[in-house]
């Protein structure tokens, strides 16, 4: 059993249902972000496209940030989830540069969504719910709480609500489908081979086990870093206007 998860990327309409989804089940602090959205442009005026990437963790086969962890905090669970035992994170963030897809946040500090206000309910609801501890790296781990509860309960990953990622059962367009990939029999499956999915720049080597319909031959998010190509998710990439194209 593998999971994994398949984005269409003809039917992604930006509107950030799974960034806030993400944030609101994870009670996610102020400037950390599992889900993220990058918005570019390509090509000359009139003929303009607009390109719209949903990324996350990657939930690599054989993913790199494990092998650069010197403390044991980024496991690999048998069914493939990638996840971050933050008691076990020191903050080295060497996962974070090695990291191909640069999708895992440092959380520094902690901070008021309204400053000087206090904390809302919902933060403070989130430190007994959900706590997490400054000084540590996270990102997405496919929403495993959902699955292995599901799981418990006899519920199917993909098919039953409550065993999947919150970010798939949110999409208002139905862009996501998660499911097992090791199964030919599951809808990511065919997906992929009916649709012709592919993942996100396999060049690096990860085998990631999310996958991307329409569109990838045309991935804006690339930069020459030390002469290597680098997928970038810094703002200023994010949210640069106009054409982006690699170096």
């Amino acid at each position: 059993m593998r999971w994994g998860m398949v984005i269409n990327l003809n039917r992604c309409v930006a509107c950030y249902a799974c960034v806030v989804k993400c944030k609101q089940e994870h009670f996610l602090p102020k400037g950390i972000l599992w889900n993220r959205i990058l918005i570019s442009e390509t090509g000359k005026y009139p003929n303009v496209k607009k390109n719209v990437y949903p990324i996350l963790c990657n939930h690599c086969k054989d993913p790199i940030c494990i092998k650069v962890c010197p403390t044991g905090a980024t496991q690999q669970r048998e069914d493939g989830i990638v996840w971050i035992d933050q008691n076990k994170c020191m903050g080295c963030r060497h996962c974070i540069i090695a990291c191909p897809y640069q999708i895992r946040s440092y959380y520094d500090e902690e901070k008021e969504y309204f400053p000087g206000q206090g904390l809302t309910e919902w933060e403070r609801m989130g430190k007994l719910i959900y706590p997490l501890r400054t000084g540590a790296v996270y990102k997405c781990n496919f929403c495993k709480e959902r699955i292995d509860r599901g799981l418990r309960l006899g519920l199917r990953p993909g098919i039953d609500r409550d065993a999947t990622p919150a970010c798939v059962i949110i999409c208002p367009s139905r862009a996501r489908h998660f499911g097992d990939l090791d199964d030919d029999e599951s809808e990511v499956s065919k997906l992929i081979a009916e649709k012709k999915a592919v993942q996100l720049y396999p060049k690096y080597g990860t085998d990631p086990s999310v996958y991307y319909i329409g569109g990838m031959e045309e991935a804006p998010v690339v930069v020459k870093y030390f002469n290597l190509d680098i997928f970038d998710t810094s703002p200023e990439v994010i949210f640069k206007k106009g054409a982006i194209e690699p170096e």
